[in-house]
């Protein structure tokens, strides 16, 4: 009764549905490439096995890379097709993953339309990364005999009360899961409460991301070349950040270089306006520029390039955290062995900022300007930054092995016999 309800609202959503996937496409074009995919249909070719993984935007595609790629060997005989929902995730896809998966949108969460999509891919397996819940489409793989795993489950509090505030339709969803892959175990009890019968805490795959070894030379080189300043990362940062941090760093003349790398790239133009009304001088990676003599601001514009960023980094500043948005991967850079300041609200990552914090590889602020002083007091101190950057890679090194726990739930659930 739920799921009919949803579905009979979904339709009548569908003029604003189409209307503002248009609308997007004006400040990213490929919002309107392969339209037809949004609704189940499919040209591609594919053979006759073939391992689904959904991540829906950048974060997503880049933390299921150690996942994909160990199917990839483990299963060499099978096609792997990535799926997504956002423009900037369909680009990540191309970048970490080149030729060697196929790329297709979700189709939107109305039946004839992900009953296309599973007709024409036929996968064996479904994987959906970290909170993807559909109704239609988890109803629809339970039909055709589609096993779902839920991996790199994440479930926040927040998420969980707006789970159960929907119960009659999202507990029948989390109870069709054929298995879910839990970050840890807060993470597992919650989702168990919301219907899953079949959950084990696998780990987070983010600390078995290997960084681009290319990009870190390329970051190292670029930092030599600035042998007497020191960098300063303002890392993935959203709407109403920069204003705040740029606004902390203020008008105090130092010889410390800003790198700003806003989360979203159709930011970036109005993250460069905002400098430069707030009286920073700015060069752009975009446009290849390099940071002058002087010049305090340099914007990282420039998509799926944080190893690159966190390579020449001496202290990062972790975005998303200032206002209530979970906050963003603070991984990448105690992998880096780069000192971590996070804001108040990392509740995306809350094991890894709760691991991080216990093991001296990060501090906590309360806010931007406190964050900024947080900083500054770092980047005075090189023993201290020294202690931290050893921490964060020994926390990473100790927490490796998602990829391998999440590849067995999935060699289970592929032993049976494919069909077709």
């Amino acid at each position: 009764m739920w799921r009919v309800l949803y579905t009979m609202l979904l339709w009548v959503g569908l003029p604003y549905v189409v209307a503002r996937l248009w609308w997007r496409g004006r400040r990213e074009p490929g919002y309107r490439d392969a339209i037809a995919e949004r609704f189940g249909a499919s040209t591609l070719e594919v053979k006759p096995r073939l391992l689904w993984v959904h991540a829906v935007s950048v974060g997503e595609a880049r933390a299921c890379a150690p996942l994909v790629r160990a199917l990839q060997r483990e299963y060499p005989e099978h096609d792997i097709l990535l799926t997504c929902l956002t423009a900037a995730g369909r680009e990540t896809i191309k970048q970490v993953y080149g030729e060697s998966v196929l790329c297709a949108w979700l189709p939107y969460d109305y039946p004839h339309a992900v009953q296309r999509f599973l007709e024409h891919y036929r996968p064996r397996l479904g994987v959906l990364v970290e909170t993807e819940i559909w109704p239609n489409l988890v109803h629809a793989c339970a039909q055709n005999g589609v096993p779902l795993v839920l991996a790199n489950a994440r479930m926040s509090p927040k998420s969980a009360r707006g789970y159960r505030r929907m119960a009659g339709l999202s507990r029948p969803a989390f109870a069709s899961l054929a298995a879910v892959c839990a970050q840890g175990e807060a993470d597992a009890r919650r989702i168990r409460l919301l219907g899953a019968a079949r959950v084990t805490v696998a780990g987070n795959l983010k600390f078995d991301i290997e960084p681009d070894p290319a990009q870190r030379e390329a970051g190292r080189a670029w930092r030599a070349a600035l042998p007497h300043r020191q960098v300063l990362l303002l890392a993935s940062t959203r709407e109403g950040e920069e204003a705040r941090l740029l606004g902390a760093l203020g008008a105090r003349a130092d010889d410390t270089l800003i790198v700003l790398v806003p989360r979203h790239p159709q930011r970036f133009g109005e993250v460069a306006d905002l400098a430069q009304r707030m009286g920073f001088a700015l060069a752009r990676r975009s446009l290849g520029e390099a940071p002058r003599a002087g010049l305090r601001l340099y914007l990282g514009d420039s998509m799926g390039e944080m190893a690159f960023y966190y390579a020449l980094a001496d202290v990062a500043v972790i975005g998303g955290s200032f206002e209530p948005l979970g906050g963003q991967n603070l991984i990448e850079a105690c992998a880096a062995g780069v000192p971590v300041v996070v804001g108040p609200h990392m509740f995306n990552f809350a094991d890894a900022t709760r691991f991080a914090l216990k093991a001296h590889a990060a501090v906590q602020a309360p806010d931007a300007v406190a964050a900024i002083e947080a900083a500054r007091a770092l980047l005075a101190d090189p023993e201290r930054r020294a202690r931290m950057g050893l921490a964060g890679k020994r926390l990473c090194d100790r927490h490796r092995g998602a990829a391998e726990r999440q590849l067995a739930v999935c060699r289970v659930l592929l032993s049976a016999p494919a069909r077709g």
